[in-house]
């Protein structure tokens, strides 16, 4: 979720083929312990990963830059 999809969001099919797993078993085995530690959060849009999700994994937040926008650069300049 944070590297194949910059934290999301995503859908939940999309999510269950990217980490090779049934959705079913996503949604109700992972899901549920990846929300209740925090890590993770539904959305009308889909599943995005929480910025304890990145800060587990020493990961910086894309966005997280200090343009203070949370929206990335569009041509990278």
């Amino acid at each position: 979720l944070l590297r194949l999809f910059g934290g999301g969001p995503v859908g939940l099919s999309t999510l269950a083929v990217a980490v090779g797993e049934e959705r079913e078993t996503v949604e109700e085995v992972a899901e549920p312990f990846l929300v209740r530690e925090g890590l993770l959060a539904r959305t009308p849009r889909g599943r995005i990963a929480t910025p304890a999700a990145w800060a587990h994994l020493g990961l910086t937040p894309p966005g997280s830059h200090g343009t203070g926008n949370g929206q990335g650069d569009l041509f990278g300049a």
